[in-house]
């Protein structure tokens, strides 16, 4: 076969909570062309029912790692359900479903099985409640999940949308919590974690990284909090010196405006709602979830699993769309920083 002619590498897609939007957001999948070859992780009988049931007209058939499947048609890597599931009824049962669906894709990634994988959104309740109270790590999120599961002692939740790339500190905690979390060594690695990405994810050279602050107006001097004067500014000043490009800490409420973000590319927040709500104004719908610092590429959605539509064929594909480009692109990108790396 000449190069030319190679299979495009797989990426694995999980079709999240069945009950929710996942299954028919993956049946438009087979609507365009894509640079990597999605397959789909879930069971093939819910994608074909979903599938119909949305009115489209996607054919499913099991996927064979050694023949390209024909247009209109879409791949799936079948892992049954525990139980039937009706759109918009959530159902306990299928919580250890949804938990093989991303142990199977993580296994796949690890492996070299696929380039990448893309997540479509589960349903937290519904998987504690099938892991029952005797679990000894309650699920808290696909983060968490993918850390755990591939021996990553911290990760970065990333957004990208709408011209933004916005990172995080810290992520689904109470805000009273929040202050006492960044401590230098959580800022120092995220800090480290988001370079590193940027460089061999995102193919930026020199990446620009502004920082904000964690008090309204940066701290103002102190007035209004010391934690930029003594967490956040020793840390920025001494990463400047191994030659990180480090704009800050500045101020939240300024940072999101134009004349600024042009001199960065990517803001860190301190905590979730500092950033997520202007990415989220300018991007819903299309923005992506990236988890930065794992060791296999990982986007996804950045909605919930919308049981409201589920089954009605007006669920907008946007950001799943958006999040197989992304992975698309950063798998492109990993692999040339990796042919310059060692060349």
């Amino acid at each position: 076969m000449s190069a030319d002619k190679r299979p495009k590498p797989a990426l694995a897609i999980t079709s999240g909570e069945p009950a929710g939007i996942g299954p028919e957001l993956c049946a438009r999948l087979a609507e365009r062309d894509w640079p990597l070859r999605p397959v789909v992780l879930g069971d093939i009988d819910l994608l074909r029912e979903r599938g119909a049931r949305a009115g489209f007209t996607t054919r499913f058939e099991p996927w064979n790692a050694h023949a390209e499947p024909g247009s209109g048609v879409l791949e799936v890597l079948h892992l049954p359900l525990a139980t039937p599931s009706r759109p918009g009824v959530l159902d306990a049962a299928n919580g250890r479903y949804v938990l093989d669906l991303l142990d199977r894709a993580i296994a796949g990634c690890k492996r070299g099985e696929f380039a990448a994988m893309v997540t479509a959104p589960v349903h937290k309740g519904v998987i504690c409640e099938s892991l029952g109270a005797a679990a000894a790590m309650p699920f808290s999120g696909h983060t968490e999940y993918l850390a755990e599961h591939t021996a990553t002692p911290r990760v970065v939740m990333m957004l990208v949308g709408g011209g933004l790339r916005v990172a995080l500190v810290t992520t689904h905690l109470p805000l009273s919590q929040v202050p006492a979390a960044i401590t230098p060594q959580a800022l120092e690695e995220t800090l480290r974690i988001v370079h590193a990405a940027l460089i061999t994810d995102f193919g930026i050279a020199q990446p620009r990284i502004l920082v904000a602050g964690l008090n309204p107006h940066a701290g103002e001097g102190g007035h209004m909090g010391r934690e930029e004067i003594e967490v956040i500014e020793p840390v920025l000043e001494r990463l400047r010196g191994e030659g990180m490009q480090l704009i800050g800490p500045l101020p939240a409420d300024t940072l999101f405006v134009p004349h600024t973000l042009e001199k960065g590319d990517v803001a860190l927040a301190m905590y979730h709602d500092q950033g997520l709500p202007v990415l989220k104004h300018a991007s819903f719908g299309g923005g992506v979830n990236v988890t930065l610092g794992l060791p296999i590429i990982r986007t996804s959605v950045d909605h919930g699993t919308a049981l409201e539509l589920a089954g009605s064929g007006r669920a907008d594909p946007g950001s799943l769309f958006a999040a197989i480009d992304l992975a698309a692109m950063m798998v492109i990108a990993r692999a040339a920083h990796a042919t310059t790396s060692a060349s």
